[in-house]
């Protein structure tokens, strides 16, 4: 598997320098598993005033990013002008609140690519020209607005490149994450085995595998009945599970 290539559009660089060099994203690039190339899109402002934004037309409140600073800086790292070449582009992400809600299985996808970039805007919004002429995808993090897409990228990129091979310490640890398996993850405990009255289940300390296996299954689908039943809706169940789900139903109406 090739490096992962990174590349982050912000007006706010210095925003990256800590998230990108700490814990596992940190890691993965002293592995050569990932590059982080942060643009500072200002700098191909073409006014003296190194201006990004502009008033939208028609009137309106807020400030919109220009186009052109944002096609320049993605031209410049490509190669190429993407809009009217033929040759195929990276994907180039927009993190905007009217995208695509995030996901897992968004992460997993991305995780494939060898290349992404992410536009970070700031102020009211986009020249819709970038949105239609430039990105591949659009990616909200959640019904709710943030200052910038900063965060919202640091997000996304620490949610791939965690799934990139080599990334962690243990291979398996990403395969069992709440929603990889299409369930929130089953309860976890560590030594010592009795912490002030509180004890670790027995069936963990039994050294049965399978038990220990049919226990985390039922405990990942309790936890997800419990708490994100919508989940469910796109989960095909087995039949050991549907008899479960029975089983938890019945003890809430005894309740």
């Amino acid at each position: 598997m090739k490096p992962l290539k990174l590349h982050v559009f912000t007006l706010f660089p210095e925003m990256f320098e800590g998230v990108l060099g700490s814990s596992i994203l940190g890691k993965a690039e002293q592995k050569e598993l990932v590059s982080y190339h942060i643009v500072n899109f200002r700098e191909y402002a073409q006014n003296k005033h190194s201006q990004v934004d502009d008033y939208p037309y028609g009137g309106g409140g807020g400030m919109i990013l220009k186009p052109e600073p944002l096609f320049h800086a993605v031209e410049d790292v490509l190669g190429f002008t993407p809009h009217k070449s033929q040759k195929k582009r990276p994907r180039i992400i927009l993190l905007c609140p009217q995208g695509e809600p995030y996901t897992q299985a968004k992460a997993e996808e991305l995780a494939q690519e060898d290349e992404l970039l992410f536009i970070c805007g700031h102020y009211e919004g986009y020249d819709e020209r970038i949105r239609t002429h430039l990105v591949t995808d659009e990616i909200s993090i959640g019904d709710y607005v943030l200052t910038g897409g900063e965060l919202a990228s640091m997000v996304i990129i620490d949610s791939v490149v965690r799934l990139r091979e080599g990334a962690l310490g243990n291979e398996q640890s990403a395969k069992t994450d709440s929603y990889s398996t299409g369930l929130l993850e089953y309860p976890q405990y560590t030594r010592p085995a009795d912490f002030d009255g509180m004890k670790v289940p027995d069936v963990l300390l039994s050294g049965h595998h399978a038990n220990i296996e049919e226990w985390r299954r039922k405990e990942s689908l309790f936890r997800t009945w419990q708490r994100r039943r919508d989940l469910l809706e796109s989960y095909s169940l087995s039949e050991q599970e549907k008899a479960w789900i029975a089983e938890f139903e019945k003890t809430q109406t005894s309740e």
